[in-house]
């Protein structure tokens, strides 16, 4: 691929507003992502020598909250960790109310949010019982193996 094929491909992906866009040329690779968008949808396919795809993007997720205060790590507050990679989801479905929000109870077990990671939804549960002092992650981004999820001040 050429720079002036890169930039087309960019000027087409920006006038489009698709969340993603692949392009495939014999050896040549190009995928092209939005910053903070998940990516879902079925894909279309371009003719000739080049396969295109391009997903349709979700409608980006409402801001979470600020926390009233900012979580000190070394303060009493347990933190959540992801303990696998994946994409952070909030609620058990698109348009459900999330599982927890800052100020919240919880209890030792209860569901706080689930982690996608090949295909599979994995429910993240409480370790502690006490308050959600803080969400920490924005609902669709992906997660890293121990990134911190959640702030709780333990009862």
């Amino acid at each position: 691929m050429t720079n002036e094929e890169i930039k087309e491909l960019l000027r087409i992906f920006n006038d489009s507003g698709v969340g993603e866009l692949e392009v495939q040329r014999g050896r040549d690779r190009l995928r092209i992502r939005r910053s903070g968008e998940p990516v879902a949808g079925p894909s279309v396919a371009a003719s000739h020598d080049s396969t295109v795809h391009a997903a349709a993007a979700e409608p980006p997720a409402p801001a979470a909250p600020a926390p009233a205060k900012p979580v000190d790590p070394d303060s009493s507050h347990v933190l959540v960790k992801s303990p696998i990679v994946g994409t952070f989801y909030d609620a058990p479905s698109p348009g459900a109310p999330a599982f927890v929000k800052a100020g919240d109870k919880v209890e030792v077990g209860q569901v706080l949010c689930i982690i996608e990671s090949m295909k599979l939804m994995n429910e993240i549960e409480a370790e502690v019982a006490g308050v959600v002092s803080a969400k920490l992650v924005e609902n669709g981004r992906p997660v890293e193996y121990g990134e911190a999820l959640f702030a709780i001040l333990p009862r």
